[in-house]
């Protein structure tokens, strides 16, 4: 088990949302970090008298959330936004609030084995100092505990595992999302990165559409970022490290069409 891998397991879990009761603690987390930690100009605290942020896309999604072992908190929330059983032409949030390039408007992807992320947060005040929020480079931040020895990773990378983890689970290939520029860079430092498809949105903030097909995350990972690989997969449990079979995927992004008529159409 490499350093990183024992590092995550070391001061995290991530844990599957799927109980009223945990997903109360979804909505709260989001609440306080939405509403009283960032206060979105676009999400009103007074709306949420319950204290429990939430929407409409909440119960056709799957949220996961963020364990910190040494204090038992849960520190970090995010959701997959499914498409709909019901109504396969139902469009996503990132659809219906961003802008595509023309090159992306028609983009032959299956809705089934789609997601949006969103709601992607961890608490400001996990950190005990303001700047380690705004880590961006390296692999792992070097955080003291109280003996001042340990090091875990970037919660937000805690965040991404589940997300990775979680897709192999459901046979979700293709991401969505729409985020703040610097969190995709932040991806990048772990071979994450997704690719722009849109300008510039005020969305929640300044946003911009994104989209990844999980299999090129995968390769990417695996050639240039093994240890992190390693973690994400469990050493190929999850997922294989030989990806020929899932290579058509990806393609179908680029112009080659499924019979399915569950396409992504923008």
């Amino acid at each position: 088990m490499n350093d990183i891998t024992t590092a995550f397991h070391e001061y995290f879990e991530i844990i599957i949302a799927d109980t009223p009761a945990l997903l109360k603690k979804v909505f709260n987390l989001r609440y306080r970090i939405l509403c009283v930690d960032n206060k979105y100009p676009d999400i009103d605290a007074s709306s949420y008298p319950d204290e429990l942020e939430s929407d409409e896309y909440d119960s056709c999604s799957l949220h996961l959330l963020l364990r910190h072992k040494p204090s038992n908190t849960f520190v970090g929330t995010t959701r997959l936004i499914l498409s709909n059983p019901l109504d396969i032409n139902q469009k996503f949030p990132v659809e219906l609030h961003t802008q595509f390039y023309p090159a992306y408007t028609n983009m032959n992807v299956q809705r089934r084995s789609a997601v949006e992320i969103s709601r992607f947060v961890i608490l400001r005040n996990f950190f005990r100092r303001k700047d380690d929020f705004h880590f961006v480079v390296g692999k792992i931040s070097k955080h003291s505990d109280e003996s001042g020895r340990r090091r875990f990773p970037h919660p937000m990378l805690g965040l991404a595992i589940g997300i990775i983890q979680i897709c192999a689970k459901y046979d979700i290939y293709h991401l969505f999302s729409a985020m703040d520029p610097a969190l995709n860079r932040l991806f990048g430092f772990y071979g994450m990165q997704f690719e722009p498809i849109g300008p510039l949105v005020n969305y929640h903030g300044q946003r911009r559409p994104y989209y990844v097909c999980l299999i090129d995350v995968l390769e990417r990972m695996y050639t240039n970022y093994r240890d992190i690989w390693e973690l994400v997969t469990d050493n190929g449990r999850v997922w294989p490290a030989n990806l020929e079979d899932f290579k058509s995927i990806c393609r179908c992004r680029q112009g080659v069409p499924y019979t399915d008529t569950s396409i992504l159409t923008c």
